[in-house]
């Protein structure tokens, strides 16, 4: 009798707490989100990392991304984070690099490889507790849409136990085939949000740069609100040129920046515009301010 009790109430304490759980997160989406800094550092390729941390620092920037393994204890020494590491790059048949965005998994050729170049970079990102990891589906070279989606679940499908063993997403990201990478398969969202839904983990979803999504589809602020739930990070990037995002530019990204942050997301936002100022750090500050919003 007193056991039946016993369970009974601490059933109902359960109950109780999961329900108070779930109205608090759907009061925390209600409210929306914050997202959180970060940088990419490719943009500023003639700053020193040591010195980009202590910049970064001083903006109120909390991440620098598409870093490799050897600028981990950087970061680390200056308690900072890597919102998105960078990708593997592992040589294949006759020398061609194969990683990097035009040679990616809508190959069924370069699984193999992108397998060994990946499984150590996941291991090594975990440890330094950096939970993201970028990749690339590749250029078409020929193949169809259909196919290429096929074969980058069928490779990708191979890494997500190790995702999940590790706690890691791997983030493959949404670019222009218009201007900057041409033939790249994974140049819209709606494929991409295919691809995320094909492979259903928690583990696998999708950059979207809001830079190269601008000059492939536009209507910005209606794919993050339909499609967020694919949407592990966001990238920055003034259009056209890929210059400031402050009113030299189509984009105006205070409403973009709101729309996200009712999503519920408070992850990172990147940074990844080229400054064409001559103080690039005062373009990278006012950036950072621009998308700071209440």
């Amino acid at each position: 009798m007193t056991s039946t009790y016993l369970s009974r109430r601490h059933f109902g304490i359960l109950s109780l707490a999961t329900m108070l759980q779930t109205q608090l997160e759907a009061m925390e989406r209600a409210a929306g989100g914050k997202v959180r800094h970060s940088v990419c550092k490719w943009c500023y390729k003639d700053i020193p990392l040591e010195d980009m941390c202590l910049a970064a620092k001083e903006i109120g920037i909390e991440s620098i991304e598409l870093l490799d393994p050897k600028d981990f204890v950087t970061m680390k020494k200056h308690g900072l984070h890597c919102a998105m590491v960078s990708y593997p790059i592992i040589e294949g048949p006759g020398g061609v690099k194969i990683g990097p965005i035009p040679k990616g998994w809508n190959r069924v050729e370069h699984h193999d490889l992108l397998v060994q170049a990946y499984e150590p970079l996941l291991k090594t990102s975990a440890e330094a507790g950096f939970k993201q990891v970028i990749c690339f589906s590749g250029n078409r070279e020929g193949m169809s849409d259909e196919q290429g989606l096929e074969n980058c679940a069928q490779g990708l499908q191979r890494l997500l136990p190790l995702c999940e063993k590790l706690g890691i997403t791997l983030v493959m990201e949404l670019l222009n085939s218009k201007v900057n990478h041409p033939d790249y398969m994974c140049d819209k969202s709606a494929w991409g949000v295919s691809l995320v839904k094909k492979l259903a983990s928690p583990h696998f979803k999708l950059l979207y740069d809001i830079y190269h999504m601008q000059i492939m589809e536009g209507d910005v602020i209606a794919t993050i609100r339909r499609d967020h739930e694919a949407f592990a990070h966001y990238h920055t990037g003034g259009v056209p040129g890929r210059a400031e995002i402050d009113e030299t530019q189509e984009l105006y990204y205070p409403a973009i920046i709101k729309a996200i942050q009712e999503t519920g997301y408070t992850g990172y936002l990147g940074q990844e515009f080229i400054p064409k100022r001559q103080n690039k750090l005062a373009s990278l500050k006012q950036g950072v301010q621009i998308c700071t919003v209440s």
